[in-house]
């Protein structure tokens, strides 16, 4: 199974327009924490989000795409399948 990371910033936007974009990035199968290999949670960045899958990137920023049109703004979008990784300072999910 493969893991991505996909990070998108909404242009001209505000705090509050990334709400729509979280529900949608949900809806899709996209999570905003990621999991230690301790079984520990940790929050993501705003803008950040995590899926794991069969997938290929392609179909990962399609999908990234269609959830940011619920936001009715431009985005700038990153799409990148990960091997492994490493974090600090990132919050605790209790």
């Amino acid at each position: 199974m493969k893991s991505y990371t996909v990070r998108i910033e909404l242009q001209n936007s505000v705090l509050g327009d990334y709400e729509p974009l979280h529900a949608a990035m949900e809806s899709a199968g996209f999570r905003k924490f990621i999991i230690s290999d301790q079984g520990i949670k940790y929050k993501l960045p705003n803008g950040e989000y995590n899926i794991s899958g069969n997938f290929d990137r392609a179909t990962i920023l399609s999908l990234s795409k269609n959830a940011v049109t619920t936001t009715n703004k431009n985005a700038e979008i990153l799409v990148t399948e990960s091997s492994g990784r490493t974090w600090a300072n990132l919050k605790v999910i209790k």
